[in-house]
Order: C-alpha cells, then sequence, then structure tokens
C-alpha cells in the first residue's frame, strides 16, 4: 500500500512538472513575462521526485544488481551469506544518508527561498524522507530474501525466484 501511494506521489509530481515548466515556457514565449515562484516550485518538485523515486526502485527491486561473476565464481551458500552482507551495508548506508540528510534539513531550516520564501530545509527534507521510504522497502526486500533463498537467472523482487 506504502509503494502505492508513492507511485501516485510520484505520477503527480511529475504531472506538475511538465504543467508547470509547459505553462511558464508558454508565458514566457508569446505573454512576455514569466511565473517566478514556478522554477522553485519545480526545483522542489524535481528534488522530491529523486529521491522518491528512488524508494519507489527499491520497492520494485528494480536497481542495477551486476551478479554474473559472483554466480559464476561462488557456491549458492556463499552467494547468499554475500548477498545478505550487501544487504546489511545497504542498510547501513541509508539510515547514514537519513542521519546526514535530517542534520542538513535541520541547519538550513532557518534560511527561506527568494521567491516563496519557504524554508530551504524543505528541500533537504527529500533526502532523510526518501532514504527512509528506501529504507523501509530495503529491510522489507532484505527479509523477503533472507526467508526465501533465490535461484539465479529468475525473478523475482531483485532478480532471482524463490525456491519452493
Amino acid at each position: 500500500m506504502l509503494s502505492h501511494l508513492v507511485d501516485v506521489c510520484l505520477a503527480l509530481a511529475g504531472l506538475a512538472i511538465v504543467s508547470l515548466v509547459f505553462c511558464n515556457a508558454f508565458l514566457r514565449g508569446f505573454a512576455g513575462f514569466d511565473l517566478a515562484w514556478s522554477l522553485e516550485v519545480t526545483s522542489f518538485l524535481l528534488l522530491w521526485s529523486t529521491f522518491i523515486g528512488c524508494a519507489a526502485a527499491i520497492a520494485r527491486g528494480a536497481h542495477m544488481r551486476v551478479t554474473e561473476i559472483v554466480e559464476s565464481l561462488l557456491p549458492r551458500l556463499v552467494q547468499r551469506g554475500l548477498s545478505i552482507i550487501i544487504d546489511a551495508i545497504i542498510a547501513a548506508l541509508l539510515i547514514s544518508l537519513i542521519y546526514t540528510g535530517f542534520n542538513i534539513s535541520l541547519h538550513t531550516w532557518a534560511q527561506k527561498t527568494t521567491v516563496l520564501y519557504w524554508p530551504v530545509g524543505l528541500l533537504y527534507a527529500s533526502m532523510p524522507v526518501g532514504m527512509t521510504l528506501s529504507l523501509i522497502f530495503h529491510l522489507f526486500n532484505m527479509v523477503f530474501d533472507i526467508r526465501n533463498p533465490v535461484i539465479p537467472k529468475s525473478t523475482h523482487s531483485d532478480g532471482g525466484e524463490a525456491l519452493l
């Protein structure tokens, strides 16, 4: 359900970005003026869409994963252990990004944007929010992968299929 909510938010943000850019270009070309606030809103939406899009990709298991060398050189038991170690490292990295993003957002919250006077920290808050969603989806996929060993070259959350 959370994944579907993320998808809806991304679709709406994408539609808003395209609409704002098109309308602003149209006004600039035909009416001789533009909407100054649309540039700030578009930049906010682009940054938020980037980090929320990362979470959506993790929810689908769509991030790139190169496994050919490991699959051909290591036994399955070692591959499974290596996969768990890599998943734990990714989780630690996401936690680090959440912490860092939160601190950046907190330290810049008092600054205001030039046109709309929104807190700059709101722009930077996209990182901890997106990485928190990414961590939730990553942990879900990680637990799924631990409970369901994978067969190489098949389909499931990260490119393999669960053994029966």
